[in-house]
């Protein structure tokens, strides 16, 4: 039986109009939440995790159409990248 490949991606569309951000909401850990399995990365990103690799792209057309993809490979290349495991939990 051939592995299947898994990848999770992740789809945004913005249109020229909604480019203002509203306000964002604090994060949990600036209000002093605390978290059991450590302190951020110091990109405090995905991209600080060892072996996940992320890519993506941006397509713009005309002057309110901004479309883009980010494709996260939790597992990197080689052998590993044919393991499954859960997009969401």
């Amino acid at each position: 039986m051939r592995p299947r490949r898994f990848a999770v991606c992740l789809l945004l569309a913005v249109s020229g109009s909604a480019a203002a951000q509203p306000p964002r909401s604090p994060r949990a850990r600036d209000l002093g939440v605390p978290f059991a399995f450590g302190a951020p990365g110091r990109e405090n990103a995905i991209t600080d995790v060892a072996g996940v690799l992320v890519g993506h792209t941006t397509l713009v057309e005309g002057d309110s159409v901004r479309t883009g993809v980010t494709a996260i490979l939790p597992r990197g290349r080689g052998d590993a990248a044919r393991t499954p495991c859960f997009g969401a939990g």
